[in-house]
């Protein structure tokens, strides 16, 4: 299968290329630079310099490719309304070339909290409209299943961890770097699924090769920790305590993941282990912590 993947040389792209390669398939990857563009290539696949606001060239990586995977995001938390509505242009576009074709579109979403304390499942839906959380992308993109786009949600765990990890995790050691503790939000028990990057990757291949239109995966190893937990784990190597911010506090001592880390988002994957045949191998969070990929 001819792949377009956009973010193929993100976090999560370098390690879904090489899997898709090696099951066989070609991959283009969309490049915003010359630096992406090496990187992609190095990964084994081909390039469509491109990028997110570049609606053409998403439409025609579309037009020629069997099937997508869009894992770009613009992750602007300054303007996270703004990237969620470049995100739901993009998903547009895609979709609506593919339509009519029966070929796969498989994007990247979140978990979303549905009710406190409810573990979410793949039965669950996010909210859509264009001022949802990612542009609400995931109603919009799954409405094309009945207009002949096999639209697959990739939901991925608040933290895909790994070596490497410059993301949500990252963010959390660099603040308590700078502030002296490891902080959690209130009591600490809210809690957040989490998933190794290599697994994520060999699911997202699954995904492509056996999902159904208009289904959700969720790319979830670890079901819920709780912040606090992995609050102590980011002091433990750091030599910090690990302390309770207010929640009226968390936005000013966290900064944009304030907002994220006080959220209870808890996921299953047994729907996805069963329907794929997925099951999780890799390393926990709480080992890739204690293994210093963070706070070296």
């Amino acid at each position: 299968m001819r792949v377009f993947v956009t973010g193929a040389s993100g976090w999560i792209g370098s390690a879904v290329v090489p899997e898709l390669v090696a099951a066989g398939h070609q991959v283009v990857g969309l490049a915003r630079s010359d630096g992406s563009a090496a990187a992609v290539e190095a990964l084994g696949a081909g390039v469509r310099r491109g990028s997110l606001d570049d609606l053409d060239s998403l439409a025609a990586g579309a037009a020629e490719a069997d099937g997508v995977i869009h894992l770009a995001f613009k992750h602007d938390f300054a303007d996270y309304a703004g990237a969620g509505h470049t995100e739901r242009a993009a998903i547009e576009t895609l979709a609506s070339t593919l339509e009519g074709s029966g070929r796969p579109l498989l994007f990247a979403a979140g978990t979303a909290v549905v009710q406190p304390g409810q573990v979410i499942t793949e039965h669950d839906r996010a909210v859509g409209g264009a001022d949802s959380p990612r542009g609400g992308g995931e109603e919009l993109a799954l409405r094309y299943a009945d207009r002949g786009v096999r639209t697959v949600s990739l939901r991925f765990a608040p933290t895909v961890h790994g070596a490497g990890d410059h993301g949500f995790v990252a963010t959390l050691v660099d603040v308590a770097r700078r502030t002296g503790v490891a902080g959690y939000v209130g009591d600490g028990g809210n809690r957040w699924s989490a998933v190794h990057v290599q697994d994520a990757a060999r699911l997202v291949v699954r995904a492509l090769e056996h999902s159904a239109p208009g289904s959700a995966v969720h790319a979830v190893a670890e079901e819920g920790i709780p912040t606090r937990v992995i609050a102590e784990a980011i002091g433990d190597q750091l030599g910090l305590p690990a302390r309770s911010i207010a929640p009226e506090d968390a936005a000013e001592h966290f900064g944009w993941i304030g907002m994220f880390f006080g959220l209870d988002l808890p996921a299953s994957s047994a729907i996805t282990q069963q329907a794929l045949r997925w099951t999780p191998s890799g390393p926990t969070l709480l080992a890739d912590l204690g293994a210093d990929h963070y706070t070296r």
